[in-house]
């Protein structure tokens, strides 16, 4: 829509007026005759252009902002859930692992355990040493019974040697190669994680120490624990709708699926540089191929006491889905507004040359002295028309400026009147309770004022309002507001500034006006201060603190600085 200006008030002379008068004659035929001779094809290839550039550049430019802004709050979405994800997983993991340990530890300081393990090197004869075993044997089985995680529990001598099993054959344990020292150091073994032979299960063998009263390890109680158990635990973590949560070996091969634990044999390998860079260093989760190769937002963590990473992984169309259907509705909506602007710029192209006619005789009006009319301002042929308001404009608009600057300017002091700092008071209280901020307010006003004007007259009355106007301005900075609030009273707002801050400030005014030479003699100034939201929620609140602790500052003597609620200072010389 093209800009109007509207005026109300005629500001030519009468001679001006009629010499533009004129235009309806002579001048007003000579624009008709230019316009005639124009193509008006120009004029609506000029609408259909303007209309083309005005619907497409905003709605391109807003779409790609609202493109980017969603895409990086959807990102950063998904990602927080991963990252809460794969620490939960991390942790409930750990805590399983310490499960594990304490179950087996209580397991192999039983008496039936320690008593029994104890005989075996001392065995005098067949018949004892077939006795412990069976004993042992059958202490195992019942401890197998009561705890589905163990698909096998064994006893190994401290060589590694296997004593009594729980089931199965009495196959060797494979134990890590650094078993003995993982012993010494963590009282733990943890083995890596493997498939059974049938293929059907992932297992894992953990051990801890025997030990007699004395601390001798007498052997090792170890337990395969079957891994499909920790299938739920990564199932209440899964992300999204469709994400999921893997562990992995730092290699990079899959250990257990939230999805399938059997399918987890025949997953792809996960990038091992990959693995290995998220598990040394705590990334942020972020977007990467995952072992099919799909584009997924993912993120990996180490889990504590163990060789895995938790991999936690949402599919990217899952996560963009949302801006998928924004983007495809917004150029929708640009291509159907693209066609209506299209259709009314050549409509409007069409109509146009018809109201220039019209435009003629309203600009006649105007050089004639009534400016209650509506014109258009434009470029190219109705531009023309528009010429002979310029110089008008630029008075007009000198003129209000004047206009709005003495009307919130105090015209002795130059500083902001009352309506001015009313204004700029309500704003502030809305900025500082927008963003949580403070302010302060100082109140001023000159001791025994009315006796001085009395006793020396009002021009040295004024010239002492000026100079304690100047020293406010010169003691407060750019953004802080100085205003006569009236008579002899002045406020100033000071932004983002505490009582304790203000009180400096007002302190700093009092001693310079104190101070000061006044053109008829000596004069103080009492302050009142009021801090935003301690002493009010709102300006007129603030106002009648900061107003009553400047009548306290009045009642204590005067020629000092009181801040609300704060104990009467003694003047400080």
């Amino acid at each position: 829509m093209p800009a109007r200006f509207r005026y109300g008030v005629s500001t030519a002379t009468p001679d001006r007026a009629a010499s533009r008068g004129s235009v309806s004659g002579t001048e007003s035929t000579n624009i008709t005759a230019r316009l005639r001779v124009l193509r008006p094809d120009s004029i609506r290839v000029l609408i259909l252009v303007l209309a083309a550039l005005a619907t497409l550049l905003p709605s391109f430019a807003t779409t790609w902002i609202s493109y980017v802004e969603n895409k990086r709050s959807l990102a950063g979405k998904a990602k927080q859930e991963l990252l809460s994800a794969s620490v939960q997983t991390a942790r409930e993991l750990d805590l399983w692992l310490k499960e594990r340990r304490y179950e087996l530890r209580v397991f192999a300081s039983s008496y039936e355990v320690t008593e029994n393990v104890a005989r075996l090197p001392q065995g005098s004869d067949r018949a004892e040493l077939s006795v412990s075993r069976r004993r042992l044997t059958d202490y195992l089985r019942s401890v197998r019974d009561r705890f589905d995680d163990y698909s096998d529990i064994r006893i190994l001598d401290s060589e590694g040697r296997l004593v009594a099993a729980g089931a199965g054959p009495a196959e060797a344990v494979t134990l890590p190669t650094d078993w003995q020292a993982q012993v010494r150091s963590q009282e733990l073994v943890v083995g890596k994680a493997y498939w059974d032979e049938a293929g059907s299960a992932p297992e894992m063998v953990i051990a801890v120490p025997i030990r007699t009263s004395g601390e001798r390890i007498l052997g090792l109680m170890t337990a395969t624990v079957d891994l499909r158990a920790l299938t739920d635990t990564l199932r209440r973590f899964e992300p999204g709708r469709a994400g999921e949560v893997s562990l992995l070996t730092e290699e990079g091969s899959p250990v257990i699926s939230s999805g399938d634990a059997a399918a987890a044999l025949t997953m792809p390998r996960y990038d091992a540089e990959l693995v290995r860079a998220y598990a040394a260093d705590d990334r942020e989760p972020s977007e990467f191929l995952n072992a099919a190769g799909e584009q997924v937002v993912g993120h990996m963590r180490r889990v504590p006491g163990l060789d895995w990473v938790v991999a936690a992984e949402i599919p990217a169309a899952e996560v963009y889905a949302e801006l998928a259907q924004l983007r495809n509705s917004a150029l929708l909506i640009a291509a159907v507004t693209l066609l209506l602007a299209g259709g009314l710029g050549y409509v409007l192209g069409l109509l146009i040359v018809r109201p220039l006619d019209r435009l003629t005789k309203a600009a006649a009006k105007v050089a004639g002295g009534n400016l209650e009319v509506d014109l258009p301002t434009a470029r190219g042929e109705i531009g023309y028309l528009t010429e002979v308001f310029k110089n008008m404009v630029v008075r007009l608009r000198a003129s209000r400026q004047e206009l709005e600057r003495v009307s919130v300017t105090d015209a002795l002091t130059g500083l902001s009147n009352r309506r001015r700092m009313t204004e700029v008071l309500r704003n502030e209280v809305l900025r500082s309770q927008r963003l949580k901020h403070t302010f302060a307010v100082l109140m001023t006003d000159v001791d025994h004022f009315k006796l001085y004007n009395d006793t020396h007259g009002h021009p040295a009355g004024d010239e002492l309002l000026k100079q304690l106007a100047t020293i406010l301005r010169e003691e407060t900075r750019d953004v802080d507001l100085v205003a006569r609030y009236g008579g002899e009273e002045f406020l100033v707002l000071l932004p983002e500034t505490k009582a304790r801050k203000a009180a400096d400030v007002a302190e700093r005014v009092r001693r310079r006006l104190e101070a000061l030479p006044a053109p008829a003699g000596h004069v103080t100034l009492s302050i009142g201060i009021a801090e935003f939201p301690l002493h009010g929620d709102n300006g007129e609140k603030l106002i009648d603190v900061a107003d009553a602790a400047l009548y306290e500052a009045k009642r204590s003597g005067r020629n000092r600085v009181i801040v609300a609620g704060a104990p009467v200072r003694a003047v400080r010389g």
